[in-house]
């Protein structure tokens, strides 16, 4: 087991080491300034089409499963989770304040690559033997590149469904019951049994039950976690604008050991900020597109419009508010790391309800990723296998989220976190392949616009 671990942890570093990071920002760039600029320029337009897209057009209902706005709600359950509370948290932790700069550097680039890809999903998408609109990186390798190329679409179909174990259900579900038991005192294996249970009573209504929970759901936690962090930070306010000069300070120049805060190179605050920021948003990795190639739409770009809005919602907004929350507090020199350090920022302007708001956004976070990525899995595992797949598939993952509960999850952890890394390769070179074809749809959309 030993000598397992260690092969996984070396491909690890491999797979999120610089040459990823590169390849994810430098493929996010490219499209881009291949769109360009335009995921930036026409973000308003995404607001406005997401707040119309809460139902389909008229003479679309038949073209998807769910509504625009719930695909999107649907792609922000799984990415909108504890990567905005321990992750931010745990890369100012290793890089120091100019991690957070970074963050919102693949969040720019970020929102062309989450735009192709909704883009391609919608646009090169199937409907299964049960009448479902499927669709994300397997199907647009599969029918944008040709059958040469289908290798390497099961490959992410592989890689999807087996890290979705991990980091979409597993882990999550441990996250909750952890921190459930160290604030309120319950038990690890009561946690995960309601969990389960919660679990079971949506995903068993398939994509339109999880897409209508998401819709009424996300936007509640989000709005709730963001105005607990606007409150704080009202509190703090004579900090903020030190806490903004030490992100922009930080984020080119080293950031010095400062009581239990160990200091920081600028590579580690580009690397942690970088790598968080891409483990929130999931822009690259192919998850999203999964979910919003069910939208009821005919345009592939009107919902790459709103896919886009996953990114700027998730890394520019929600983790911002926990890396200034973190920093304006000055939590981020106790040497504490992760959601612990997520909890005492809070704490210190809210004492007494601080960790408690930190504790119960975690676990709808933590609830609203295991019901998000339980579609991508599942989608995965319908492409390897077909729709006979999918109801022994939610059975075994109704099953896992209690077990995560309970058991000690490190190598599962590894193996999934290595898994997700290696999603993005094969996707990657699909948006790079399939650009021209998203460069071309985005032109004619807006000739028609004009």
């Amino acid at each position: 087991m030993e000598s397992l671990t260690g092969l996984i942890s070396a491909v690890n570093g491999i797979v999120w080491g610089p040459m990823m990071l590169v390849l994810i920002l430098g493929v996010g760039l490219f499209l881009q300034l291949g769109l360009r600029l335009m995921p930036i320029r026409k973000l308003g337009t995404g607001f406005r089409l997401m707040w119309g897209g809460r139902a389909a057009r008229a003479g679309e209902d038949a073209e998807g499963e769910i509504s625009p706005f719930n695909a999107l709600m649907t792609a922000l359950s799984a990415t909108v989770g504890t990567g905005n509370i321990a992750g931010v948290a745990t890369a100012v932790f290793l890089g120091g304040p100019g991690a957070l700069f970074w963050m919102w550097c693949t969040a720019l680039v970020g929102m062309a690559t989450k735009f192709s890809e909704a883009v391609l999903a919608v646009n090169f998408r199937e409907v299964d033997e049960a009448g479902n609109h499927v669709g994300g990186p397997m199907y647009y390798i599969k029918n944008g590149l040709g059958h040469k190329w289908a290798w390497m679409g099961t490959l992410f179909a592989i890689f999807g469904m087996i890290a979705g174990f991990g980091i979409g259900n597993t882990v999550q579900s441990n996250s909750v019951a952890s921190v459930i038991e160290t604030n309120f005192g319950l038990p690890l294996w009561v946690t995960g049994v309601i969990l389960m249970v919660l679990t079971g009573a949506v995903l068993l209504g398939g994509i339109r039950r999880i897409g209508h929970v998401a819709g009424v759901l996300v936007p509640f936690m989000a709005l709730a976690y963001l105005l607990a962090g606007l409150t704080v930070l009202s509190i703090n306010a004579a900090a903020i604008p030190t806490a903004l000069d030490l992100v922009f300070t930080h984020a080119f120049s080293p950031a010095a050991a400062e009581g239990g805060f160990a200091g920081a190179a600028v590579w580690a605050a580009i690397r942690f900020g970088v790598a968080r920021g891409i483990f929130s948003n999931e822009a690259g990795l192919g998850s999203a597109p999964i979910a919003h190639a069910s939208a009821q739409t005919k345009d592939p770009v009107r919902q790459g419009l709103i896919a886009m809005l996953g990114t700027f919602i998730d890394t520019l907004i929600i983790c911002s508010i926990t890396g200034l929350v973190i920093i304006t507090s000055g939590a981020w020199t106790s040497g504490e790391s992760g959601a612990a350090l997520t909890s005492s920022a809070f704490a210190a302007a809210l004492p007494g309800l601080g960790n408690y708001v930190v504790a119960v956004s975690l676990a709808i976070f933590a609830f609203t990723t295991i019901l998000g990525w339980s579609v991508y899995s599942e989608r995965c595992a319908e492409y390897l296998f077909g729709v006979k797949v999918i109801k022994p598939f939610r059975v075994a993952w109704i099953l896992a989220v209690p077990a995560g509960a309970v058991i000690s999850l490190d190598f599962v952890w590894l193996l999934a976190d290595t898994l997700n890394a290696m999603m993005a390769i094969p996707n990657l070179v699909a948006l790079a392949l399939l650009s021209p074809v998203v460069f071309k749809l985005a032109r004619d959309y807006f000739a028609r616009q004009a």
